[in-house]
């Protein structure tokens, strides 16, 4: 049976680790100063390198060539016997299916022997994050004061589940993300080396795949080989279920176009042909921050061809950076929900949908041709009839209900200075909310029980539901907790003014605000407020 190319081309000296140099330095020079730490903690995504490390560590603390710089050698007894896996002082124990205290005793209890081969008996714990808290405590001492002759390396996926006492006992080591294009290099080395014929474009979409991760690049080229010919570009995306780059600007344009027939047949087409709807999303989310990064000033930092620079380029100039923010919330969100739902195009599609769809404006929205005055009966028929005041009461004058409907209802400009600061709003009264609960959780309930929430002329208007809330919240304090809290999470200052809400039928309201459903209907409908429930 052939051995996995990952394993297969493990690096085997320190210059071989990829991407990893401020950590490789910082160990050859304690290595080459015989200053060898007695725990060390690597941590990092996986496949970056910490196991390896972890075994190159272990190799030249224990290697016998004289000159401490060149260690390890690769030649001696000891190195070959690591190389082979066979050498007794190097111990690793899997922390995922050794978790309890009585594994941790049993390792206490034999680290006092003394070495069988090496200078140094080394153990690696892989995962050591799964590890239970009991099992945490039995090992501290062991770790804070261990023998001479015993050297620990932990590993972990995730460095902030370790117990700050584990911590502080241990030299931490951050491992970091691979480059894509240090991936891509090492991928064309290993790719010539066993005779893989790839395109460079299926290189840059393997390396991108991987997400840092060079072990996971490995795999993949290995999955892409076992084809038996040449691996082009159109047969990594086939066999990784990723769309096409040029999916990903078809759905762009139709998003900076605003088109959701054109976006709706774009997805469609997409997952139709074998694409993972959830790798689909992500390499919208990619792109997206791709453009973030063009608007800001930072294009250098994305890695992408000649073609699709120009055209991002082009999105990056008709998208403002709040709208880039919004996306990226959006397509994030649905990239989390296409895993448990049970249609797995519906988060995508309604992301789509929400993402063309301005702030502050319903998602879905209606085209009525207009009827000229003496159209036809028939037109007129089709129009859905209106319930009015007259139906309720069937005594009301008719000639009163058409002088009405002649004049239309007064609507108050909202100025652009409104309309902004109620866009941070919506955006922002969660932080509010959050802040005030820090200072003052009674007042946050209050203000999470409220309904409306608006600026106009520099005032933000709260809305309750019933007298006690809205006398409660007019109280003078909690008006300036309010108004301070505003002022640090929006930066301006704005009054406060709560008013209350009846459940009950009211009157007409005298002013609508012009960006809202209601005045959309009055100015393009020729509608009027009959009753407000």
């Amino acid at each position: 049976m052939s051995q996995a190319l990952y394993r297969k081309w493990r690096p085997a000296q320190w210059d071989q680790v990829i991407g990893q140099e401020h950590i490789v330095q910082t160990l050859r020079n304690a290595i080459g100063a015989d200053r060898v730490a007695h725990a060390y903690l690597f941590a990092g995504p996986r496949g970056t390198g910490k196991t390896t490390t972890a075994r190159l560590l272990a190799k030249a603390v224990n290697c016998l060539n004289d000159n401490l710089a060149e260690r390890p050698c690769n030649q001696c007894a000891h190195c070959q016997a690591v190389n082979q896996g066979r050498f007794l002082d190097l111990i690793e124990i899997d922390a995922a299916s050794n978790t309890s205290v009585e594994d941790v005793r049993d390792l206490r209890e034999k680290i006092n022997f003394s070495p069988n081969q090496g200078r140094y008996k080394v153990y690696i714990i892989d995962e050591v994050h799964m590890l239970s808290t009991a099992a945490f405590n039995a090992l501290l001492k062991t770790l804070e004061e261990p023998p001479p002759h015993a050297i620990f390396i932990l590993a972990t996926t995730e460095g902030h589940k370790i117990p700050a006492t584990v911590l502080s006992r241990c030299q931490f080591h951050e491992f970091r993300r691979i480059p894509v294009n240090e991936i891509v290099a090492n991928l064309k080395t290993l790719a010539k080396q066993e005779k893989i014929k790839i395109d460079e474009a299926a290189l840059l979409l393997i390396a991108r795949q991987s997400t840092g991760s060079m072990r996971d690049a490995i795999s993949l080229l290995d999955q892409l080989a076992s084809a038996g010919k040449q691996v082009t570009l159109e047969m990594a995306q086939a066999v990784l279920g990723t769309a096409t780059n040029q999916a990903v600007l078809e759905l762009m344009n139709a998003l900076v176009a605003r088109d959701p027939a054109a976006g709706l047949e774009v997805i469609h087409r997409t997952l139709d042909t074998g694409s993972d709807p959830r790798q689909f999303t992500k390499q919208i989310v990619e792109y997206l921050r791709g453009l973030l990064l063009v608007a800001v000033g930072n294009a250098g930092l994305v890695e992408v061809t000649q073609e699709v620079r120009s055209q991002m380029a082009q999105h990056a100039q008709a998208l403002s950076i709040p709208d880039f923010l919004r996306l990226l919330d959006i397509f994030n969100q649905a990239a989390t929900e296409i895993r448990s739902g049970w249609q797995p195009s519906l988060p995508l599609e309604m992301a789509f949908v929400q993402a063309i769809t301005p702030p502050n404006q319903p998602a879905v929205s209606y085209t009525v041709p207009e009827i000229p005055a003496g159209g036809s009966p028939e037109a007129s028929a089709a129009r859905p009839a209106r319930a009015s005041s007259a139906a309720k009461s069937p005594d009301a004058p008719q000639a009163s209900r058409q002088t009405e409907a002649k004049e239309p209802a007064h609507i108050e400009e909202s100025s652009p200075q409104d309309s902004s600061l109620n866009q941070r709003l919506q955006t922002e009264w969660k932080e509010i909310l959050r802040m005030l609960n820090q200072r003052n959780p009674s007042l946050s309930g209050l203000a999470k029980s409220s309904t409306v929430q608006n600026i106009k002329n520099n005032v933000l208007r709260v809305g309750f539901k019933g007298e006690v809330l809205h006398a409660r919240m007019n109280q003078a304090e909690n008006i300036k907790v309010l108004q301070e809290v505003i002022k640090q999470v929006m930066g301006v200052e704005l009054s406060v003014k709560a008013y209350p809400i009846s459940g009950n039928k009211s009157a007409p309201p005298a002013e609508v605000d012009s960006d809202g459903m209601v005045a959309s209907a009055l100015r393009d409908l020729g509608g009027e407020i009959v009753d407000v429930q």
